[in-house]
């Protein structure tokens, strides 16, 4: 792998494990401005940066080397998240953990998946964006069921504001994906990306 590749490749594992670690910390905190704690957490609006992350390293690498950002950043995201924001004796945050750790995997590798599939339309659009609609709908399901089901907690309504925002912020992360694509094109020779 070349230089600039492999430099590519450990910063979108870096980034994917940071992510993880501030939106598990943030989907802690409803947002508690204009009614929507019934709605929204904070970490709404940093996860889907993740799908951004996987698609990326996706279209430079291909799928196998995207699984292994997602693996590092799972790796490296669940068990600092465990150590910093993971209270053990209360359980919804132990299911927090849980669930965010499931659905991170799956979600991910969904997106993978489905980007791989749509990587070669002409429209380049369809890859990413497809795969961030797949993906955000599968982790948001998962996760909410998971960590907030039978708690009191309204987690239907939680994760119709969740995946609204996914959604939303799956469209403007269409710029930067664009952005950077064209970019790692101009920079480096096209046969070292996929």
């Amino acid at each position: 792998m070349p230089k600039i590749a492999t430099k590519l490749f450990f910063c979108l594992s870096f980034a994917m494990a940071i992510i993880v670690i501030i939106s598990n910390y943030l989907v802690q905190f409803p947002i508690n401005y204009y009614g929507l704690q019934d709605l929204l957490t904070y970490g709404a609006f940093t996860y889907p940066i993740t799908f951004l992350i996987t698609d990326l390293s996706n279209r430079a690498f291909g799928k196998r080397a995207a699984k292994k950002v997602v693996y590092i950043g799972f790796i490296s995201g669940v068990i600092i998240t465990l150590f910093i924001s993971t209270n053990f004796s209360d359980l919804i945050s132990v299911r927090i953990a849980i669930g965010s750790g499931t659905a991170f995997l799956i979600a991910q590798i969904i997106d993978i998946q489905i980007f791989d599939r749509f990587r070669n339309y002409k429209n380049w659009i369809v890859a990413p964006l497809t795969s961030s609609l797949f993906g955000s709908t599968i982790d948001t399901l998962l996760f909410f069921f998971i960590a907030f089901y039978n708690t009191g907690i309204p987690w239907l309504s939680l994760a119709l504001g969740d995946f609204l925002v996914k959604v939303f912020i799956a469209m403007i992360m269409l710029i930067p994906f664009r952005f950077f694509i064209n970019n790692l094109y101009k920079k480096a020779n096209k046969k070292h990306f996929g």
